[in-house]
């Protein structure tokens, strides 16, 4: 499609190359999958204490509103509030930020949901539109469509599990989990630079919900992280401890690659 970013990512089995997937149809995938739970949620839920300290489920979906807005806004280059996501929240952090911005905007979820609702959809229609090479100001650098999607997905995946764990809601892991490894894998150096640590080559050998290896990085690297996917994207997301994880790092650099691991910007 003339106009649209994309971003493919091939994944090798055994057999060879197969499986081409188009992040902004899992992006929209997985947004679906949320909507449906939330449309399910009681007034209890909905200010059931999250994962995420500080904050009720509801509060977790404004701060997903809030940057899919942020995405819609910056992309188009409309008017626009300021981008607390980059350089507009000064020598605030993001987490800091994005806290504020929640405090200032709490409300109800009759509120809330449908903010997101339209958020979402207009955050996937703009990246869709948007010319695939311009690069939108973001976190710690400008990003592409297609970056900025992957992160969006990883948003949302890790946020979901700040939802539905503490209420037992099922949230089984999927394909769509290759992006979220493929960002975390791809953004060590930036890991590194941050802990003031010095980059090396590391790659990921991921197994994948469906039984799919995943690999990511250079073959000839000393250092390899292996295990199952999940378990990785969620040690990038913190939401669970290298030690807890079950991932095997080998090699002189994997270890503290799988410590500093992120699939998020600070």
């Amino acid at each position: 499609m003339t106009g649209v970013a994309k971003r493919v990512s091939i994944i090798r089995r055994p057999g060879g190359y197969c499986s081409v997937m188009e992040i902004f149809d899992d992006l929209e995938a997985e947004y679906e999958r949320l909507d449906g739970i939330f449309a399910g949620l009681s007034e209890a839920d909905w200010n059931h204490p999250s994962d995420a300290a500080g904050w009720t489920n509801v509060d977790v979906v404004l701060h997903l509103a809030q940057s899919e807005e942020t995405v819609a806004a910056t992309v188009t280059g409309g008017p626009v509030m300021p981008n607390r996501l980059a350089g507009d929240r000064g020598p605030t952090s993001v987490d800091d930020a994005m806290a504020m911005w929640v405090d200032a905007e709490r409300a109800g979820p009759d509120v809330v949901y449908p903010r997101w609702q339209a958020a979402r959809r207009r955050s996937v229609e703009v990246l869709r539109a948007a010319d695939p090479d311009r690069r939108t100001p973001w976190a710690s650098a400008p990003l592409r469509p297609a970056a900025l999607a992957t992160t969006r997905l990883a948003e949302h995946w890790a946020h979901a599990l700040d939802i539905t764990v503490p209420l037992g809601i099922p949230y089984p892991d999927t394909a769509r989990l290759r992006h979220i490894a493929w960002l975390g894998h791809r953004t060590l150096p930036y890991a590194f630079a941050l802990a003031e640590e010095q980059f090396a080559p590391v790659r990921a050998e991921l197994t994948g919900p469906d039984g799919d290896v995943w690999r990511y990085g250079p073959d000839d690297a000393e250092s390899v992280i292996s295990g199952p996917a999940g378990a990785f994207c969620r040690v990038g997301a913190r939401r669970l401890t290298p030690e807890e994880s079950g991932l095997t790092a080998t090699g002189p650099h994997s270890t503290t690659a799988l410590r500093l691991l992120r699939n998020y910007a600070a």
